[in-house]
Parts: structure tokens; sequence; C-alpha cells
């Protein structure tokens, strides 16, 4: 059956510049944003407009990421099991980015009937979060496995994925450096998040207009359920990719969630006498000190995207040494910046430049190692799970987020400033 799959020449067609194009930017492009917006600045939204402090938010975090994760293969084996209409994969790029629109708008909305009671807020935020992370895998799942079942050739594979990692940072940059601006211009958070969730729709419509699904091996009856997840994990090979795919979204993930940790971290070792300082003033201090951070984790996601991943890939031949490589680097820096990075801004801020050049190649790599491990796993079974395999990288890739957004503020709770410290009056 493999064989019936790969060797068919006369299938193999280039991939129209359209469907990279949709393939770059959806993920990568609307959804990205909003996923760089919540991870970078969603605990500061939640704490300064609703008022649940760091502790309430890591628990709900802890909940919905855990919740999260064990959701990732429920929806990579629905993927592979049921038949829609247009398309084992396809398909779901045409409703998901729909339900994105309405929780962005729920998610930043903070309504009356939640108001005076703490316990309505953590409920509601959590609800609204979990649902985001579901809508995410519902269409994350499917992403992954379409590229690998338009095209064979493995050259092909990598400069899709390398365009979109061009399209990530880029927008990375835009959503984590100038979000305090761009909601001045547009309002709020939700007009701007919800600005983004139409340019997602767009993308993924395109995407599914422009995909056609070459090569996809007929299902065998009574090959689907939760067995599926069988055929990938009795290889042992396996294993180690997918420690691999856990650690790399840790050190991603602190790219994005440390910087609000840093910023009222910062602000507290520098002493900042915010009750001698307005509403305005005070978000306009941490808004600066945000952005000025999240400047120099841009530029240093654009270099490891643009420069350092090529480079690591030439000279260590495989993508899986690159990304040990990258994620020693990107540990080692974040532990000198735990322990060291409150004794000068511009020092934090060069260290922190310094472990995004060295992590965000990240983001582009596992791309790599899922293609890899989907062919590994036909290879092996004669069987195509293109979905089941992305949602075990997902997965792996939930539980290191867990211990990012959930764990940085639980441990460093005691270091970020309270509601109460930032605005007094609203003790």
């Amino acid at each position: 059956m493999n064989q019936q799959l790969t060797n068919t020449p006369e299938k193999k067609e280039k991939l129209s510049k359209s469907f990279v194009w949709f393939h770059a930017t959806s993920l990568n492009g609307g959804a990205m944003a909003i996923a760089a917006t919540i991870s970078s600045y969603f605990s500061l939204y939640v704490q300064q407009t609703i008022g649940i402090t760091a502790a309430q938010l890591s628990v709900i975090l802890l909940i919905c990421t855990l919740w999260d994760a064990i959701n990732d293969p429920l929806m990579g084996v629905i993927c592979e099991t049921v038949k829609p209409r247009w398309g084992r994969y396809r398909t779901w790029f045409t409703f998901t980015p729909i339900f994105l629109l309405v929780d962005m708008f729920l998610l930043f909305s903070n309504p009356g009937f939640i108001q005076g009671s703490p316990m309505a807020k953590c409920v509601y935020v959590c609800i609204t979060y979990m649902f985001y992370g579901m809508i995410v895998t519902s269409y994350t799942m499917p992403w992954s496995s379409i590229l690998p079942a338009m095209t064979l050739d493995t050259q092909e594979r990598n400069d899709v994925i390398a365009k979109g990692a061009g399209v990530c940072a880029l927008m990375f940059t835009i959503a984590s450096t100038f979000s305090t601006q761009l909601v001045g211009i547009f309002g709020s958070y939700r007009n701007l998040m919800c600005t983004y969730a139409v340019f997602a729709i767009i993308s993924f419509w395109g995407l599914y207009k422009t995909s056609e699904e070459r090569y996809v091996i007929p299902r065998e009856k009574g090959d689907g359920g939760l067995k599926q997840l069988v055929y990938i994990f009795r290889h042992k090979e396996v294993y180690p990719v997918i420690l691999t795919w856990c650690l790399s979204s840790m050190s991603y993930g602190f790219m994005f969630t440390s910087s609000v940790y840093y910023a009222q971290y910062i602000l507290a070792g520098q002493r900042v006498d915010f009750a001698s300082m307005d509403e305005a003033a005070i978000r306009a201090t941490i808004g600066g000190t945000i952005t000025t951070y999240m400047g120099f984790i841009s530029v240093g996601a654009l270099i490891s995207m643009m420069v350092l991943m090529p480079l690591f890939l030439k000279k260590l031949k495989a993508g899986y040494k690159a990304m040990i490589l990258s994620q020693s680097l990107t540990i080692v820096c974040y532990l000198i910046l735990y322990f060291t990075g409150r004794m000068n801004f511009m020092y934090c801020c060069i260290l922190s430049l310094i472990a995004a050049a060295a992590g965000s190649m990240c983001n582009a790599l596992v791309g790599v190692l899922l293609n890899d491990t989907i062919d590994f796993i036909m290879l092996k079974e004669g069987k195509q799970l293109n979905a089941v395999v992305s949602s075990v990288k997902g997965f792996a890739s939930k539980c290191g987020t867990t211990v990012v957004n959930s764990g940085l503020l639980a441990v460093c709770n005691h270091d970020l400033l309270s509601v109460e410290e930032i605005f007094p009056g609203n003790r």
C-alpha cells in the first residue's frame, strides 16, 4: 500500500504558489498573531482588565493546557477516522476559523454578569480560554497533515515550512512588539484580535480552495479509533522525537510568556512608585517596558529564522541535531536570565535577544521532524496517520506549554507585582 502511494511519478506535480502562500499565512498569519498576543499579553490583560490575580491565572492555564494536551490525540484520531465530504484534512479549514472569531470576541470581553464575583471571572476566563485551545487544535492537526498529503518531495516540504517560518517570525514581531500600539489604534484587544481572526478565516479558506490531498491512502475497514495511536507508540524511535517536541515547546513558550513576567520583574526591581502615578501613566510605563523587551526578542526571532536556522542545518546536516543545539543554548540563556535578569534592563534585553535567536528556529524545525515522523510511520506500518502523528506532536508541545504557562506564573508569583500594587485604587 505504501509502495502504491510513493511510486506514482505521474502524479508528482509542483505545489502551486497559491497553496504555498495560503499554507504559510493561515496558521502562521492571523492565527499566529493571535497566539503571540495571547502568549505575551493575555496574563497582563486579565489582571488589569478583568481583575484575576497571577495565582488564579496560573491555575486556569494549568487546567486549560492539560485539557488541551489531552484533546490533541482525540482530534488526531477524529481527523483520521471521520469521512468529511470535502476531504479528510481540508474540510476542517472551512468552519474552524469561524469559531476562532467568535471565541476571540468572547475571550477579550469583560461582560457585566461576571463583575463582583471572583469565581465568575475565573470560570468565564477558564471556559473561553479552554475553547480557544480546542479551536486551535481543530485547525492545527489538519494543517500539519495537509502538506505531506500534497507532496512527497522532502525538499519541497522543507521549502514550504521555511516560508511559513518567515511569515511566523514577521507576525511574531508585529504582534509581540506593537500590540500595545495596535490596541490603541483598534480601540481594544477585542477589536484587534477579531481583526486577526478575520485574516485567519480568509487564509484558511484559501488553503481549502488550493489544497487537493493528492497522496492519501484509503483507510482499511475497522482501522480507526484510539488503536491508531498504538501504531505510533510501539516504535521506540519515536520517543526521542516526542521529547524533543516537548522541550522545544517549552523554550519557544518562554519567549512569549516571560515578556510580561520580566517587564513586571524589572519594574519591581526598579522600585517604580506606581502610587504617585495615574492609571494612564501606569499602563504607559508597563506597556513601554514590555514593548521594548519584546522588540529585542522579535529581532532575535528574525535572526533565528533567516540566518541561524539555515546555518545550523547546513553545518549539522540534520534537523534533530539543529534542534538539540538550539534548545540547549536557549535553556542556558534563560537560566542565566532568571538569576541575573534584574541587574540591568539592557542586559536583560540583550540576553533575551540571544535566547530568542537560539530558540525561535524550533518553530520551523519541529515541522521538519513532524514530516519525517509521518514518513517513518508510513514506511513501518504502511498506514497514513498524518493527523494522529501531528496530534502526538501537539500533545508533547502542550505538555511543554503547560510547564511554561502555569509554571512560570506559579513559581515566580512572589516576584510579580500584584494588581493592587500596580493599581492602588483597586484595593
